[in-house]
């Protein structure tokens, strides 16, 4: 019974704080449109709060990893990141806001790798198989409800408002974090040392180094993507809450589709490598669509690849992953690819300025270079056990 309450505590806090987390980047996107009507202002902001996630992740999954009471400071890092949405919210210049918005992009993680690497502790060794399965079905409800949740608020109460949201959200889920069991007694290691162990861990172990360096790749796409959906709905279906609410078909999509295979999933390696050729196809249609259902379709299409990509990565490396270093593995990993979703939204703004089309097919080129960098690591077929690699 205690572990059923813990287990229901946790997904609700990580439901709770991603949909916080997936209503700000859309929230961001549209306060730059209304402020000064440019898409570049809103890719700014956006791509600011993401950029900075590379170097916050490696420290805070560390710290993370020697805590003996992890959930309490991930908690206080949840507070740090509303508090800092609330100050890019408050800021009236642009470049102040920027700046803000980049420092707290440090505490990304937090809401992603650093819920994650905390389930073990939850339910223990035996649960964990279904519980990593309902902890990546957290995200997809998160962004199925984050982005639509914008696009709504922004629609009826303006685009602060859907900011607002977000900080609240995030800010309400302190509870539930600071709940979270305590870890198992660790050896202490100088902080230099620790950081070095999850790092080698990372980059030795063949399949964390393909799933990162891929899904990175992909991210990047996917950035892009989601800066131009709204641009979508703005030019081909006459209002850009339209395109935030493609977002919601799309994690919509993604969550039936880890329903579907939640009771026989397929190889996660293999899925990884999959789920990158369907978002090239879905990007392709969606960049080819002129009307409501083609669109649709290309949203729905990319659901089927997002959802079984993020569940693959979960298994991948709750697999991998020791003990004394699975905070930073998940964190550094998760910053990773934010900054690839980083980089695509940076990068959205002088592609979308060219044309949403061009916007599109850079973001489906991405998928195909994702894959390419799948098969640079390893071919896609038979997957081999990668060796143990040694933590000091």
């Amino acid at each position: 019974m205690i572990r059923r309450y813990r287990l229901a505590v946790y997904l609700t806090g990580a439901t709770v704080a991603r949909t916080g987390d997936e209503l700000s980047g859309p929230a961001l996107l549209l306060l730059g449109l209304s402020i000064e009507g440019s898409a570049a202002i809103g890719s700014a902001l956006f791509a600011g709060l993401t950029i900075s996630a590379a170097a916050g992740g490696p420290l805070l999954g560390a710290l993370l990893d020697r805590s003996p009471r992890p959930g309490r400071l991930l908690a206080w890092a949840l507070l740090a990141y509303a508090g800092g949405l609330g100050a890019v919210l408050a800021l009236v210049e642009i470049p102040a806001s920027i700046g803000v918005a980049i420092v707290v992009g440090l505490l990304n993680p937090a809401l992603a790798g650093g819920w994650t690497a905390q389930l073990p502790n939850v339910t223990g060794p035996t649960r964990l198989g279904r519980a990593s399965t309902l902890d990546a079905m957290t995200f997809t409800a998160a962004s199925l409800a984050g982005p639509g949740l914008a696009g709504l608020v922004a629609a009826y109460a303006g685009a602060p408002a859907s900011v607002a949201v977000a900080i609240v959200l995030v800010a309400a889920a302190f509870p539930a974090a600071w709940s979270l069991p305590p870890a198992e007694a660790k050896p202490t290691k100088p902080i230099r040392r620790q950081l070095a162990d999850g790092f080698r861990v990372l980059f030795r172990n063949r399949a964390l180094l393909r799933a990162t360096a891929t899904s990175t790749v992909s991210f990047v796409g996917i950035g892009i993507a989601v800066v131009c959906y709204p641009l979508l709905g703005a030019q081909r279906l006459g209002n850009p809450g339209f395109g935030a609410l493609m977002l919601t078909v799309l994690a919509a999509a993604s969550l039936i589709a880890n329903a579907v295979l939640a009771r026989r999933p397929p190889a996660p390696d293999r899925t990884v490598f999959a789920s990158t050729v369907l978002l090239a196809a879905s990007f392709v249609l969606a960049a080819a669509g002129h009307d409501m259902v083609t669109l649709l379709a290309a949203a729905v299409l990319a659901g089927f690849a997002e959802g079984p990509q993020l569940s693959a990565l979960f298994a991948i490396r709750h697999r991998e992953a020791p003990a004394e270093v699975r905070a930073q593995v998940f964190t550094t990993a998760a910053s990773v690819k934010i900054t690839g979703l980083a980089t695509g939204a940076a990068g959205a703004g002088p592609l979308s300025a060219l044309s949403v089309t061009a916007g599109m097919i850079g973001a489906a080129s991405c998928q195909v270079l994702a894959a390419a960098t799948y098969v640079l690591f390893g071919t896609s077929g038979r997957t081999r056990r990668p060796s143990p690699v040694r933590v000091a």
